[in-house]
């Protein structure tokens, strides 16, 4: 495929470049790259690769914009609220670059579809959030035989990497198991400097070029650590594991499994933030409706907020008690064990597992709030702040 005359002038500043010029610009014309995920990573990502000049680019999000994705996913805008992800950003590439062809699946990752969408596709960008989808894509790469180009964030600090199985160790060689459910926290639960994704995004994209044109040198066998808040990157080696289970000699993955189970956890869309973890004792849960019908018929209830101080500065319900997960076990001496109890959270994952701790402790009245302080502003106090 040939330029005009017209994509000659919008890429002149490529083709001066003797790394990339008009050999490399036809590859990039050429090539077709799979971003799973438009949120944090995906807005910078889709948005460079489509302004470089990436012929064919693939979105896959299955989440609808929120006014909070603002703070970070630049794809989307105030108008896009409450539109589909990848028909947001589709119309932001098109507007960016209407030469370039844009592919949406607004649908969930999953063993069932991931071989047949991936297929297609040069490369494969992670953009996305979870283990569970990590694991998916980083297997379903390695069995295609296609680069995984990877990053994640978590408040002030990205990783960057590239996996290769052709030419270095995969995702699996770095993490042969996921963390248990609940250890890692996410950015709904920790935060994350709106402006970090677009670095980590931005360099997601350098790496895409890189592979496509065939210069420089791709992050295949290191991963990039940073920290923007001190500024000091670090780039550590990785190796080949030679007993990894799916990329080595004796591989014995030879097909996709139910990533779910293996995380341990109940989390299968892209888009959502939160974790639901699998409950190691029996914890009841119970509906923001049946709390407060719980309030309304008993008076006063104990709860209690295992949140972090600086969210529950920002809203609470009122009555509740704050007392961080991190500090529950050794402070629940100060809750009567004979009382029923319900704990919260955000959304409730850190309450599940500070409810799971009560439990442990022999606590027989603990409920946890499903949906968290987030859901009970939704449905009961619109005028409470919402983060």
């Amino acid at each position: 495929m040939n330029l005009t005359n017209q994509e000659i002038s919008r890429y002149s500043r490529h083709l001066i470049m003797p790394e990339v010029g008009l050999e490399g610009q036809k590859k990039l014309k050429n090539a077709k790259v799979l971003c799973i995920g438009a949120g944090g990573l995906g807005s910078p990502l889709a948005l460079y690769l489509a302004a470089a000049g990436v012929g064919k680019i693939g979105i896959l999000d299955f989440d609808v914009v929120d006014f909070s994705n603002l703070q970070r996913q630049i794809i989307h805008t105030e108008k896009n609220i409450g539109k589909l992800k990848v028909e947001s950003a589709k119309e932001k590439l098109l507007e960016l670059n209407s030469d370039i062809e844009v592919q949406t699946y607004n649908e969930r990752f999953t063993s069932d579809n991931a071989m047949e969408i991936i297929k297609d596709y040069d490369i494969v960008v992670d953009g996305t959030d979870n283990f569970a989808t990590r694991y998916l894509t980083n297997d379903a790469c390695v069995l295609l035989g296609k680069p995984n180009v990877y990053g994640s964030i978590f408040r002030f600090e990205g990783q960057v990497s590239v996996f290769d199985a052709k030419n270095g160790p995969c995702y699996r060689c770095l993490y042969p198991e996921p963390p248990p459910p609940g250890l890692v926290p996410s950015c709904a639960e920790g935060g994350v400097l709106g402006i970090l994704p677009g670095v980590v995004g931005t360099l997601q994209a350098s790496e895409v070029v890189k592979l496509i044109i065939g210069k420089g040198k791709p992050l295949i066998g290191r991963l990039l650590f940073m920290d923007i808040l001190e500024m000091e990157p670090r780039i550590m080696k990785l190796r080949k594991n030679p007993e990894c289970p799916i990329c080595s000699d004796k591989a014995t993955i030879t097909e996709l499994i139910d990533y779910e189970e293996f995380c341990g956890i109940g989390r299968g869309e892209l888009g959502q933030e939160d974790v639901k973890e699998k409950e190691t004792v029996d914890v009841k849960e119970i509906t923001v409706e049946e709390f407060k019908t719980m309030r309304t018929n008993n008076g006063e209830v104990t709860l209690i907020d295992v949140r972090e101080p600086h969210e529950y500065e920002i809203c609470k319900i009122e009555g509740s008690k704050l007392i961080p997960l991190g500090e529950i076990g050794d402070r629940s001496d100060e809750l009567n064990p004979d009382e029923e109890i319900v704990v919260q959270c955000h959304h409730g994952g850190r309450s599940m597992k500070a409810a799971t701790i009560l439990k442990e402790k022999g606590f027989k009245n603990v409920v946890n709030l499903k949906g968290g302080i987030d859901e009970w502003a939704e449905k009961f106090d619109p005028e409470m702040a919402r983060y």
